[in-house]
């Protein structure tokens, strides 16, 4: 207000755009007027102002509740009944005010994994060197199995969406047996070899179907990445590759398995065919499986690999660093 007055706009403008009564202006120009800018403080107020010690609030945050409370974590009405009862009151709305200004969040949590893998640097910058710069005249491919899908029908009729209401469904199921999704997502173009016809994922199963994805890409040098699974090393498996040399197997980190690229589509394929599908057996979902990917193939696109090694290795131990290292050295 004070400074629309010294542009010069007159007190009932100045009140239209701030949203005040002409009187409202008139009042603080005139207390402008008579102490300058101290005078636009807020005037001392009658009563005790609250007293809250917020260090004390977000370091009882930050430690975990104590025994008697039988708790994992801290709620807002469960921290300010405890401060309240150890003499320092304090409303659940303050105490929530306080979490959201030192972005404190104990309703959450995140889970992590370290990778214990000695070649762990060694796989990395194997891996992610053919998703960037793949070998030329030579195709990569990611293989992995989705094991456990369940063949489930439903009890009762879906009910179809409409203009006021989401689709439903019945929580009540048959289920009818599972199978084993194999898959082979080829980098470069997107394209999935698949098959869900078997019902166990033992290393038998697996040579067949990288029998299978040798058979598709003929005549060229082929680079298979898989995560770290015993099947996957199996002698029998080993014995293969030796008899067919122009088949390279890379092996993804241990506990690093999200690195397989064919991942993302199992994630697809989950959404968008199997978790809201309906199956009357075993060779109903097979067949549901299958015709998913032949349409997925119709309009497939190549995922796009960002992350170097350099950035991957930079995040991978997160551990804090040990006695007498710097964080520096521990990374």
């Amino acid at each position: 207000m004070v400074l629309l007055a010294a542009e010069g706009l007159p007190n009932a403008e100045i009140g239209r755009r701030v949203g005040v009564t002409r009187q409202t202006v008139i009042a603080w120009r005139a207390r402008y007027e008579a102490g300058g800018i101290d005078a636009l403080a807020d005037l001392p107020r009658s009563g005790r102002p609250p007293v809250i010690d917020e260090a004390a609030i977000v370091a009882s945050t930050l430690n975990p509740p104590p025994p008697e409370l039988a708790v994992t974590h801290w709620s807002a009405r469960l921290l300010a009944n405890h401060m309240s009862r150890a003499g320092m009151p304090v409303s659940f709305a303050e105490v929530a005010r306080i979490w959201r200004a030192w972005d404190l969040r104990p309703h959450r949590v995140e889970t992590f994994k370290f990778s214990t893998d000695p070649q762990l640097e060694a796989k990395i910058r194997d891996v992610v060197g053919l998703y960037l710069d793949p070998p030329a005249n030579a195709v990569v491919v990611c293989v992995d199995e989705k094991s456990q899908i369940q063949a489930l029908d439903r009890t009762a009729p879906l009910l179809p969406m409409r203009f006021d209401q989401a689709e439903r469904r019945t929580h009540d199921y048959r289920r009818h047996g599972t199978t084993t999704l194999f898959a082979a997502l080829e980098v470069a173009t997107g394209k999935i070899t698949g098959d869900a016809c078997y019902k166990r994922h033992r290393n038998s199963e697996f040579l067949a179907f990288l029998k299978q994805v040798a058979r598709a890409h003929p005549r060229v040098k082929l680079h298979v990445v898989a995560d770290n699974y015993a099947t996957h090393n199996h002698p029998n498996v080993k014995a293969w590759l030796v008899k067919n040399p122009r088949i390279s197997m890379h092996f993804t980190p241990t506990s690093a398995s999200w690195m397989n690229m064919v991942r993302i589509f199992f994630g697809i394929i989950t959404r968008q065919a199997i978790r809201r599908g309906t199956f009357t057996s075993v060779p109903d979902l097979v067949g549901a499986i299958r015709a998913f990917i032949d349409g997925y193939n119709q309009r497939c696109q190549p995922f796009r690999w960002t992350k170097t090694a350099d950035q991957i290795l930079a995040r991978a131990d997160r551990r804090p660093p040990r006695h007498g290292t710097t964080a520096e050295s521990a990374a």
